[in-house]
Protein backbone atom coordinates (compact mmCIF):
# COMPACT_ATOMS: atom_id res chain seq x y z
CA UNK A 1 0.00 0.00 0.00
CA UNK A 2 1.26 3.47 -0.51
CA UNK A 3 2.65 5.39 2.09
CA UNK A 4 -0.06 8.44 3.11
CA UNK A 5 2.36 11.37 3.22
CA UNK A 6 1.20 13.08 6.41
CA UNK A 7 2.16 17.02 7.00
CA UNK A 8 2.29 18.49 10.87
CA UNK A 9 0.80 22.11 11.38
CA UNK A 10 2.94 22.37 14.81
CA UNK A 11 5.50 21.01 16.59
CA UNK A 12 4.42 21.67 20.09
CA UNK A 13 4.38 18.57 22.69
CA UNK A 14 1.16 17.21 21.11
CA UNK A 15 3.28 17.08 17.30
CA UNK A 16 5.95 15.83 19.34
CA UNK A 17 4.84 13.19 21.68
CA UNK A 18 1.64 12.36 20.35
CA UNK A 19 1.99 12.62 16.54
CA UNK A 20 5.22 12.34 15.19
CA UNK A 21 6.34 9.12 16.77
CA UNK A 22 3.21 7.60 15.39
CA UNK A 23 3.30 8.69 11.93
CA UNK A 24 7.30 7.97 11.79
CA UNK A 25 6.63 4.55 13.10
CA UNK A 26 3.42 3.00 11.28
CA UNK A 27 4.36 1.23 7.91
CA UNK A 28 1.32 2.91 6.16
CA UNK A 29 2.31 6.58 6.70
CA UNK A 30 5.01 8.82 5.89
CA UNK A 31 5.64 11.92 7.75
CA UNK A 32 6.38 14.61 5.03
CA UNK A 33 6.78 18.06 6.41
CA UNK A 34 6.13 19.87 9.64
CA UNK A 35 5.32 23.17 10.40
CA UNK A 36 7.49 25.19 13.05
CA UNK A 37 7.39 28.83 13.49
CA UNK A 38 9.45 29.85 16.55
CA UNK A 39 11.69 26.90 17.06
CA UNK A 40 13.47 24.56 15.23
CA UNK A 41 13.24 21.70 17.36
CA UNK A 42 11.48 19.36 14.95
CA UNK A 43 15.14 19.92 12.51
CA UNK A 44 16.69 18.31 15.13
CA UNK A 45 14.40 15.62 15.55
CA UNK A 46 13.33 14.36 11.67
CA UNK A 47 16.15 16.18 9.88
CA UNK A 48 15.39 14.22 7.02
CA UNK A 49 12.20 15.64 6.39
CA UNK A 50 10.57 19.39 5.29
CA UNK A 51 11.02 21.76 7.72
CA UNK A 52 8.25 24.66 7.03
CA UNK A 53 7.73 28.31 9.00
CA UNK A 54 4.33 28.41 7.17
CA UNK A 55 1.15 26.73 6.68
CA UNK A 56 0.23 27.95 3.85
CA UNK A 57 3.37 26.41 2.56
CA UNK A 58 2.40 22.83 3.93
CA UNK A 59 -0.84 23.55 2.47
CA UNK A 60 0.06 24.21 -1.10
CA UNK A 61 2.21 20.86 -1.43
CA UNK A 62 0.00 18.43 -3.42
CA UNK A 63 1.77 15.34 -2.40
CA UNK A 64 0.61 15.84 0.72
CA UNK A 65 -2.72 13.69 1.59
CA UNK A 66 -3.41 14.01 5.37
CA UNK A 67 -2.89 17.41 7.30
CA UNK A 68 -3.04 16.85 11.22
CA UNK A 69 -4.55 19.77 12.61
CA UNK A 70 -2.86 19.69 16.15
CA UNK A 71 -3.15 23.68 16.69
CA UNK A 72 -5.00 25.79 19.68
CA UNK A 73 -8.51 24.83 19.90
CA UNK A 74 -10.00 28.30 18.07
CA UNK A 75 -7.65 27.62 15.09
CA UNK A 76 -9.50 24.19 14.71
CA UNK A 77 -12.49 25.35 12.68
CA UNK A 78 -10.07 27.79 9.79
CA UNK A 79 -7.27 25.18 9.76
CA UNK A 80 -9.27 22.00 9.07
CA UNK A 81 -11.59 24.31 6.69
CA UNK A 82 -8.20 25.44 4.66
CA UNK A 83 -7.28 22.03 4.46
CA UNK A 84 -9.98 20.56 2.84
CA UNK A 85 -10.42 23.23 0.63
CA UNK A 86 -7.05 22.29 -0.10
CA UNK A 87 -7.55 18.55 -0.88
CA UNK A 88 -6.58 17.14 2.48
CA UNK A 89 -7.75 14.93 4.31
CA UNK A 90 -7.81 16.07 7.97
CA UNK A 91 -6.92 14.23 11.56
CA UNK A 92 -7.69 17.29 13.66
CA UNK A 93 -7.06 17.73 17.88
CA UNK A 94 -9.84 17.06 20.27
CA UNK A 95 -12.21 19.35 20.24
CA UNK A 96 -12.80 19.10 16.53
CA UNK A 97 -14.50 22.75 17.04
CA UNK A 98 -15.22 25.13 19.76
CA UNK A 99 -18.61 25.07 18.44
CA UNK A 100 -21.21 22.96 16.62
CA UNK A 101 -22.35 24.86 13.73
CA UNK A 102 -18.36 24.57 13.07
CA UNK A 103 -17.95 21.11 13.03
CA UNK A 104 -21.24 20.74 11.16
CA UNK A 105 -19.48 22.92 8.15
CA UNK A 106 -16.28 20.86 8.57
CA UNK A 107 -18.85 17.70 8.16
CA UNK A 108 -20.62 18.63 5.13
CA UNK A 109 -17.33 20.35 3.52
CA UNK A 110 -15.34 16.83 3.93
CA UNK A 111 -18.41 14.86 2.67
CA UNK A 112 -18.72 17.32 -0.76
CA UNK A 113 -14.87 17.10 -1.32
CA UNK A 114 -15.33 13.44 -1.05
CA UNK A 115 -12.83 13.55 1.64
CA UNK A 116 -11.35 12.24 5.77
CA UNK A 117 -12.25 14.20 8.63
CA UNK A 118 -11.26 12.37 11.58
CA UNK A 119 -10.62 13.43 15.42
CA UNK A 120 -7.52 12.66 17.83
CA UNK A 121 -9.60 10.92 20.14
CA UNK A 122 -6.35 8.95 21.72
CA UNK A 123 -7.09 8.53 25.22
CA UNK A 124 -9.69 5.67 23.56
CA UNK A 125 -6.69 3.74 23.38
CA UNK A 126 -5.20 4.50 27.32
CA UNK A 127 -4.95 0.84 29.12
CA UNK A 128 -6.92 2.44 31.94
CA UNK A 129 -10.16 3.10 29.94
CA UNK A 130 -9.64 0.23 27.94
CA UNK A 131 -9.52 -2.29 31.35
CA UNK A 132 -12.90 0.05 31.79
CA UNK A 133 -14.57 -0.83 28.54
CA UNK A 134 -13.62 -4.87 29.14
CA UNK A 135 -15.52 -4.95 32.33
CA UNK A 136 -18.29 -2.88 31.60
CA UNK A 137 -18.54 -5.19 28.32
CA UNK A 138 -18.20 -8.46 30.35
CA UNK A 139 -21.80 -7.78 31.68
CA UNK A 140 -20.26 -8.38 35.82
CA UNK A 141 -21.45 -5.65 36.91
CA UNK A 142 -25.10 -5.82 35.90
CA UNK A 143 -26.67 -2.83 35.49
CA UNK A 144 -24.68 0.41 35.34
CA UNK A 145 -26.30 2.68 37.44
CA UNK A 146 -23.79 5.37 38.69
CA UNK A 147 -20.59 6.41 36.87
CA UNK A 148 -17.39 8.57 37.81
CA UNK A 149 -14.46 9.63 35.82
CA UNK A 150 -11.85 12.10 36.53
CA UNK A 151 -9.12 13.65 35.15
CA UNK A 152 -7.40 15.52 37.74
CA UNK A 153 -3.62 17.00 37.97
CA UNK A 154 -2.08 19.37 40.86
CA UNK A 155 -1.09 22.66 39.08
CA UNK A 156 -0.98 25.84 41.14
CA UNK A 157 0.89 28.01 38.47
CA UNK A 158 -0.77 29.49 34.97
CA UNK A 159 0.55 27.83 32.17
CA UNK A 160 2.78 29.48 29.05
CA UNK A 161 -0.11 28.81 27.03
CA UNK A 162 -2.45 31.60 26.32
CA UNK A 163 -4.88 29.26 24.39
CA UNK A 164 -5.46 27.47 27.54
CA UNK A 165 -5.39 29.77 30.28
CA UNK A 166 -6.32 33.45 28.71
CA UNK A 167 -10.46 33.33 28.41
CA UNK A 168 -11.00 33.37 25.09
CA UNK A 169 -13.00 30.51 22.63
CA UNK A 170 -12.26 26.90 23.58
CA UNK A 171 -9.81 27.93 26.52
CA UNK A 172 -9.98 26.37 30.07
CA UNK A 173 -10.24 23.01 31.38
CA UNK A 174 -13.54 21.42 29.94
CA UNK A 175 -12.51 22.12 26.92
CA UNK A 176 -9.04 20.74 27.38
CA UNK A 177 -9.04 17.83 29.62
CA UNK A 178 -13.12 17.68 30.04
CA UNK A 179 -13.08 16.70 26.05
CA UNK A 180 -11.71 13.54 26.44
CA UNK A 181 -13.94 12.61 29.88
CA UNK A 182 -16.74 13.64 27.33
CA UNK A 183 -16.01 11.49 24.49
CA UNK A 184 -15.12 8.25 26.84
CA UNK A 185 -18.54 8.95 28.44
CA UNK A 186 -20.20 9.07 25.29
CA UNK A 187 -18.33 6.01 23.37
CA UNK A 188 -19.59 4.09 26.66
CA UNK A 189 -22.83 5.17 27.65
CA UNK A 190 -23.79 6.97 24.22
CA UNK A 191 -25.86 10.13 24.15
CA UNK A 192 -27.14 11.50 27.39
CA UNK A 193 -30.68 12.90 27.96
CA UNK A 194 -29.89 15.72 29.32
CA UNK A 195 -26.50 17.30 31.57
CA UNK A 196 -25.78 19.48 34.15
CA UNK A 197 -22.03 21.49 34.38
CA UNK A 198 -20.60 23.21 36.94
CA UNK A 199 -17.65 25.34 36.90
CA UNK A 200 -14.42 26.56 39.10
CA UNK A 201 -11.56 29.11 38.56
CA UNK A 202 -9.37 28.35 41.44
CA UNK A 203 -5.99 29.01 41.14
CA UNK A 204 -4.45 32.42 41.88
CA UNK A 205 -4.64 35.08 39.30
CA UNK A 206 -6.38 32.27 37.13
CA UNK A 207 -8.67 33.58 34.38
CA UNK A 208 -10.33 30.74 33.31
CA UNK A 209 -11.93 27.25 34.67
CA UNK A 210 -9.77 24.88 36.35
CA UNK A 211 -12.29 23.05 37.44
CA UNK A 212 -15.64 21.70 35.71
CA UNK A 213 -17.94 18.78 36.19
CA UNK A 214 -20.39 17.58 34.15
CA UNK A 215 -23.27 15.69 35.18
CA UNK A 216 -24.88 13.45 32.31
CA UNK A 217 -28.35 11.96 33.06
CA UNK A 218 -29.60 9.02 30.89
CA UNK A 219 -33.24 8.28 30.55
CA UNK A 220 -32.30 4.00 32.18
CA UNK A 221 -31.34 6.14 35.12
CA UNK A 222 -27.89 5.92 34.54
CA UNK A 223 -26.23 8.91 36.17
CA UNK A 224 -22.33 9.82 34.99
CA UNK A 225 -20.50 11.97 36.97
CA UNK A 226 -17.10 13.91 34.90
CA UNK A 227 -14.99 15.83 36.47
CA UNK A 228 -11.35 17.41 35.73
CA UNK A 229 -9.48 19.36 38.20
CA UNK A 230 -6.20 21.43 38.10
CA UNK A 231 -6.15 21.36 42.05
CA UNK A 232 -5.54 17.68 43.56
CA UNK A 233 -2.47 16.66 45.44
CA UNK A 234 -3.81 12.94 46.17
CA UNK A 235 -5.39 11.43 43.16
CA UNK A 236 -7.97 8.86 43.87
CA UNK A 237 -9.26 6.39 41.51
CA UNK A 238 -9.69 7.61 37.83
CA UNK A 239 -12.72 5.62 37.12
CA UNK A 240 -15.40 4.12 39.27
CA UNK A 241 -18.41 2.32 38.11
CA UNK A 242 -21.10 0.83 40.03
CA UNK A 243 -24.00 -1.51 39.10
CA UNK A 244 -26.50 -3.76 40.50
CA UNK A 245 -23.90 -6.35 41.02
CA UNK A 246 -20.77 -4.51 41.96
CA UNK A 247 -18.14 -2.17 41.15
CA UNK A 248 -15.40 -1.52 38.95
CA UNK A 249 -12.22 1.03 40.44
CA UNK A 250 -9.13 1.88 38.37
CA UNK A 251 -6.53 4.34 38.63
CA UNK A 252 -5.04 7.03 35.47
CA UNK A 253 -2.35 4.20 35.37
CA UNK A 254 -1.81 4.49 31.11
CA UNK A 255 1.86 4.98 30.97
CA UNK A 256 2.02 5.93 27.36
CA UNK A 257 2.31 9.55 27.35
CA UNK A 258 5.12 9.45 30.19
CA UNK A 259 7.00 7.00 28.32
CA UNK A 260 6.83 9.23 24.73
CA UNK A 261 7.91 12.23 27.06
CA UNK A 262 11.37 10.53 28.48
CA UNK A 263 12.02 9.57 24.75
CA UNK A 264 10.52 5.78 24.14
CA UNK A 265 9.03 5.22 20.97
CA UNK A 266 5.78 3.26 20.11
CA UNK A 267 7.15 0.23 18.89
CA UNK A 268 10.01 -0.37 21.63
CA UNK A 269 9.78 -3.48 23.69
CA UNK A 270 7.38 -2.25 26.81
CA UNK A 271 5.73 0.72 25.35
CA UNK A 272 1.78 0.77 26.75
CA UNK A 273 2.28 -1.98 29.86
CA UNK A 274 0.95 -1.07 33.00
CA UNK A 275 3.39 -0.98 35.98
CA UNK A 276 2.67 -3.80 38.47
CA UNK A 277 0.31 -2.76 40.72
CA UNK A 278 -1.61 -0.71 38.69
CA UNK A 279 -4.50 -3.11 38.54
CA UNK A 280 -7.79 -2.60 38.87
CA UNK A 281 -10.61 -3.48 41.65
CA UNK A 282 -13.24 -5.41 40.69
CA UNK A 283 -15.83 -6.46 43.21
CA UNK A 284 -18.32 -8.49 42.73
CA UNK A 285 -21.37 -10.24 44.97
CA UNK A 286 -22.05 -13.60 44.62
CA UNK A 287 -25.14 -15.57 45.21
CA UNK A 288 -24.45 -15.72 48.91
CA UNK A 289 -24.41 -12.34 49.41
CA UNK A 290 -20.60 -12.32 49.86
CA UNK A 291 -17.64 -9.98 48.49
CA UNK A 292 -15.70 -11.33 45.72
CA UNK A 293 -12.35 -8.66 44.86
CA UNK A 294 -10.51 -9.79 41.63
CA UNK A 295 -7.31 -7.90 40.19
CA UNK A 296 -8.06 -6.74 36.70
CA UNK A 297 -4.63 -6.44 34.52
CA UNK A 298 -5.43 -4.00 31.99
CA UNK A 299 -4.79 -4.41 28.26
CA UNK A 300 -1.91 -3.09 26.25
CA UNK A 301 -1.95 0.67 25.87
CA UNK A 302 -1.89 1.29 22.34
CA UNK A 303 -1.94 4.47 20.57
CA UNK A 304 -1.01 3.38 17.29
CA UNK A 305 -4.32 1.63 17.04
CA UNK A 306 -5.76 5.25 16.40
CA UNK A 307 -3.28 5.39 13.84
CA UNK A 308 -4.62 2.08 12.48
CA UNK A 309 -8.16 3.45 12.54
CA UNK A 310 -7.19 6.68 10.41
CA UNK A 311 -5.19 4.38 8.27
CA UNK A 312 -8.19 2.06 7.41
CA UNK A 313 -11.03 5.06 6.95
CA UNK A 314 -8.80 6.57 4.21
CA UNK A 315 -7.26 3.54 2.70
CA UNK A 316 -10.13 1.28 2.79
CA UNK A 317 -12.96 3.69 3.44
CA UNK A 318 -13.70 2.50 6.53
CA UNK A 319 -15.93 4.31 9.23
CA UNK A 320 -14.04 5.67 11.64
CA UNK A 321 -14.16 4.93 15.04
CA UNK A 322 -15.34 8.20 16.53
CA UNK A 323 -18.55 8.27 14.60
CA UNK A 324 -19.68 12.07 13.59
CA UNK A 325 -23.01 12.14 16.05
CA UNK A 326 -20.67 11.42 18.88
CA UNK A 327 -18.42 14.31 18.22
CA UNK A 328 -21.42 16.81 17.63
CA UNK A 329 -23.17 15.81 21.20
CA UNK A 330 -19.39 16.42 22.63
CA UNK A 331 -19.28 19.66 20.90
CA UNK A 332 -22.89 20.23 22.63
CA UNK A 333 -21.49 19.55 25.91
CA UNK A 334 -18.68 21.76 25.49
CA UNK A 335 -20.43 24.40 24.03
CA UNK A 336 -24.21 25.22 25.71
Amino acid sequence: MKPIKTGLLAYGMSGKVFHAPFIEQHPDFELTSIVERSKDQAIKDYPNIKHLKEIDDLLADESIELVIVNTPNFTHYQLAKEALNAGKHVLIEKPMSVLRREAEDLFALAYRKNLKIMVYQNRRFNSDFLSVSEVLNSGRLGKIVEVHFRFDRYRTAIGPKYFKENPMPGSGILYDLGAHLIDQAISLFGMPLDFIKTYGCNRPDSQVDDYANVHLKYKNGLNVYLTANLLVADEGPAYIIHGTQGTYSKGKTDVQEDQLLAGMKPLDKGFGIEKEGSEGRLVTIDENNEKQVEAIKAPLGNYMGLFDEVSATIRQDKDYFVKQQEILAQIDVLEK
